[in-house]
């Protein structure tokens, strides 16, 4: 048997954590204490793909949240989309990932987008996406009450070329915190910035240390715990906090 799936197995844990919903932007949690997730009531968690996606970006939160589902018995619920139609994508090293759903905001409890490309701005990653306006478009329409949106490394641009960040606590890789100051972000040198219904994390690997924060806040530190005990990794920094 796979060592992942033994150890959450054999690790299964209840939760307790809640739903809510709170006006977008405001800075407040997008949650209180009313309906524990379950597998009839999970979070759900969608992670935005395009060409020229970073893979660790993607891949990191994607097993976390992932392992999070297997050890609550399907308390979490975790599905790559794209903006447009369901289609390959090509990510930053040539990895092709085929991504079966299409954009469906209103079915994600928390939207995740990661980075890529930041350097590169004549090959596929995030400056095609801001110059086609498609994705940022969608970003900026999905913000409503009861949704989280999050983002690490340069994908917190992104979300800055949708208006998200304006005005607001937010962090980014190191090497483009410059550009998230120009787009109106209140960067902070922070890992992880949670400003509630908006939760950014630093650059690449910091993907893990935004999962596990978010699975902490969102299911439990019981839930947490026993991920990073069966990922082999501890999560990094302190989480700034509105």
């Amino acid at each position: 048997m796979h060592r992942r799936e033994f150890l959450g197995r054999a690790g299964a844990i209840g939760t307790g954590a809640a739903v809510a919903a709170t006006t977008f932007g405001t800075g407040a949690p997008a949650r209180a204490a009313t309906t524990p997730r379950s597998a009839e009531h999970p979070l759900r968690v969608q992670i935005v793909m395009f060409d020229g996606v970073e893979e660790q970006d993607f891949a990191g939160p994607y097993e976390v949240f992932s392992l999070a589902g297997g050890l609550t018995a399907g308390a979490v619920r975790t599905s790559y989309v794209t903006a447009d139609r369901p289609r390959s994508i090509v990510a930053a090293f040539g990895t092709t990932v085929k991504v079966t759903n299409g954009w469906a905001p209103h079915d994600a409890d928390l939207i995740v987008v990661p980075g890529g490309g930041f350097k590169r701005r004549d090959s596929p990653g995030i400056w095609p996406e801001i110059d086609k306006g498609v994705l940022p478009r969608a970003l900026a329409a999905a913000a409503r009450p009861g949704l989280t949106i999050a983002s690490l490394c340069t994908g917190a641009i992104l979300l800055a070329a949708a208006g998200l960040t304006t005005g607001r606590p937010c962090t980014t890789h190191t090497g483009a915190k410059a550009e998230l100051t120009a787009r109106g972000g209140l960067v902070k040198n922070a890992r992880v910035v949670d400003d509630g219904d908006l939760v950014t994390a630093a650059g690449i690997t910091s993907g893990l240390d935004l999962a596990l924060h978010l699975i902490k806040r969102e299911i439990g530190s019981d839930v947490a715990v026993k991920a990073e005990e069966v990922l082999e990794y501890q999560a990094r920094g302190t989480v700034w906090t509105s």
